[in-house]
C-alpha cells in the first residue's frame, strides 16, 4: 500500500504538489516491489531488509540513493499478551525524493509538530528519526506501567500466569535494548557521514540531540530490564519458598494422621470398644468419643512436635 506525502509550505502533508515527494510503502506488494527495484533501482536484498524484523540497523551508500535500516516498536495490541516486538523500516534518500518502506502502519508518522518546519529531505529524515525515538519512549512508559500492574497482582496472588507475564515483559525489553543499540550505531554512522547527507549546522545539532535521547532511552530500557530481571528472580524464589513451606506442612499433616491410623489398625475399634464398654457394649457412647479424642490429641501432638523440630 502506497501513501503519498510531500513537503508543502514547510510541512509534510498528503499532497502530490509539494517540492519533495515522500512515498511511504506499507508492506509493498509484488507490483510495488517491482517498481522500487526496477524503476528506482533499490537493491532487492536491501528492500527485503526493510521489512525483516530480524535485520540489523545499518546504512548503505549507493550511487543513486542512501539506504538507512532502522528499528521501531511494533504496534501493541491486547492479543500480544505483554510481548512488545520491534520492526524494521527502510529509509531511502534519493536526489529528488524520500522513500520509506515499512511492514505495518506507523502511528502518527507525519502528524503534529513532527510534520512542521520541514523544507528539505534532510529535515524529512530527521523527522522520521525523531518520531522513531518518540515511539520507543511511549512504549517504554507502557512497559513500565504493565510491570507495575503485574507486580501488584503478584503481591495479591502468587499466580504462575502473572510470573509468566513478567518473563514476557523481560523478553520484550531484550528486544528493545537490542533495537536501541542498533539504532545508536546507525545514528553514529549518520553523524560521522553528515557531510554525505549534506546536513546543515542546525541539522547536526538536532542529530546530536537525537543521539543523546536515544542513549537515554537505551539506558532506561537496560535499567527496566535489570529491575524486571531482579523482580522475576525474587518472585520465583518467593513462590518456590511458599511451595516448600506448603509441602512441609502437608508432610507434617500426613505424618500426624498416619500415626493415629497405625494405632487404629493395630488395636481396632472393636477391641477398644470391648475394653471400655464390656461384653454388653453398654458404654459405646463413651468409648467412641474417648478413642476419637485420644487419636486427635495424638495427631495434634505429633504435628506440634514436627513443627518444633523444624524451627530448630
Amino acid at each position: 500500500m502506497l501513501e503519498r506525502y510531500s513537503v508543502l509550505d514547510g510541512r509534510i502533508a498528503h499532497s502530490d504538489a509539494g517540492t519533495i515527494p515522500v512515498d511511504v510503502y506499507v508492506m509493498p506488494d509484488g507490483e510495488e516491489r517491482a517498481y522500487l527495484t526496477d524503476e528506482l533501482g533499490i537493491d532487492p536484498h536491501t528492500l527485503a531488509s526493510s521489512i525483516d524484523p530480524d535485520e540489523t540497523p545499518r546504512i548503505e551508500f549507493e550511487d543513486d540513493y542512501t539506504a538507512i535500516i532502522l528499528k521501531y516498536p511494533k504496534n501493541y495490541s491486547a492479543d500480544d499478551n505483554f510481548l512488545f516486538r520491534v520492526k524494521s523500516m527502510g529509509i531511502f534518500l534519493f536526489t529528488d525524493r524520500v522513500v520509506l518502506v515499512i511492514d505495518e502502519e506507523f502511528p502518527q508518522l507525519f502528524t503534529g509538530k513532527f510534520a512542521t518546519k520541514v523544507y528539505t529531505k534532510q529535515d524529512v529524515l530527521l523527522r522520521v528519526l525523531t518520531q522513531t525515538i518518540r515511539h520507543f519512549e511511549s512504549h517504554l512508559r507502557v512497559i513500565n506501567m504493565c510491570s507495575d500492574e503485574i507486580e501488584t497482582q503478584l503481591n495479591e496472588s502468587y499466580n504462575s500466569s502473572n510470573l509468566l507475564d513478567m518473563f514476557t515483559l523481560e523478553k520484550s525489553l531484550v528486544y528493545y535494548v537490542n533495537a536501541l543499540s542498533g539504532n545508536r550505531r546507525a545514528f553514529e554512522r549518520i553523524r560521522v557521514g553528515a557531510y554525505k547527507f549534506q546536513f546543515t549546522e542546525e541539522n547536526i545539532e538536532l542529530l546530536d540531540d537525537l543521539q543523546i535521547e536515544n542513549r537515554q532511552f537505551l539506558d532506561q530500557a537496560q535499567v527496566y530490564s535489570q529491575i524486571l530481571s531482579g523482580l522475576v528472580d525474587a518472585r520465583s524464589n518467593i513462590i518456590n519458598n511458599n511451595l516448600n513451606v506448603l509441602m512441609k506442612n502437608m508432610n507434617a499433616i500426613v505424618i500426624a494422621v498416619a500415626i493415629p491410623t497405625f494405632f487404629t489398625g493395630v488395636f481396632g475399634m472393636s477391641e477398644f470398644t470391648e475394653f471400655l464398654s464390656g461384653p454388653n457394649h453398654r458404654y459405646w457412647y463413651v468409648s467412641f468419643p474417648v478413642f476419637f479424642i485420644l487419636m486427635t490429641g495424638l495427631a495434634l501432638f505429633v504435628f506440634w512436635l514436627i513443627k518444633k523440630f523444624e524451627k530448630h
